[in-house]
């Protein structure tokens, strides 16, 4: 894995309908409207935040921790209106023995069911795969987020089973947890960026 690759300057990524670019203090609108809406994070393990303030300080913890070398945060945009933020993608949990990275996606709730994290899901896998040299992406989501798994099943990964009872989410508890992956091979093997 190429570590320094992805956090020697902010990587922005394209599609052909979606520019995925680092999030900014002009954001904040968006970024609260997606961040305080209970039903973004129903089966997320993140707790809703409705005070501005909080938000706009969590703007300066992406960057922080994009420079500390530990998470990338990209803001999801159409090209053809590129200040208006759809949703949020991140790689996370980089794991430099295994080359493995975990991604996490959401969308505001207007934007849901367009394609749109599909898309911005199959930029992060591409990137990762040819830029960071990462061998395996992996996912983690809640059984009853069917939304969330047609995109990654969409996207080239494969379920790989249910860890029951197997993390403390926040506002959450114990919750089961499902596993979805692909690996570098499978990603070389004709899935790539279709």
């Amino acid at each position: 894995m190429k570590l320094s690759h992805v956090f020697e300057q902010f990587p922005t990524l394209e599609t052909e309908q979606l520019i995925l670019k680092k999030i900014e203090v002009s954001n904040l609108e968006e970024v609260f409207g997606i961040y305080s809406n209970d039903q973004v994070f129903e089966y997320c393990g993140i707790i809703p935040k409705h005070n501005k303030d909080t938000v706009k300080n969590m703007i300066g913890h992406f960057e922080r921790d994009f420079n500390k070398g530990v998470r990338v945060k990209w803001g999801i945009f159409r090209k053809n209106n590129p200040y208006i933020l759809l949703g949020i993608i991140e790689a996370m949990d980089f794991n430099q023995k295994v080359d493995m990275v975990t991604i996490g996606y959401f969308l505001a709730e207007s934007y849901w069911g367009k394609g749109i994290s599909t898309q911005a899901v199959q930029a992060v896998k591409k990137y990762l795969f040819e830029t960071a040299e990462v061998n395996r992406i992996q996912a983690e989501v809640m059984p009853f987020n069917e939304r969330s798994k047609r995109v990654l099943l969409k996207s080239g990964f494969m379920k790989e089973g249910t860890l029951r009872q197997a993390h403390v989410w926040s506002g959450k508890g114990l919750v089961d947890l499902e596993i979805y992956s692909i690996l570098a091979e499978e990603y070389g093997n004709g899935e790539n960026g279709s």
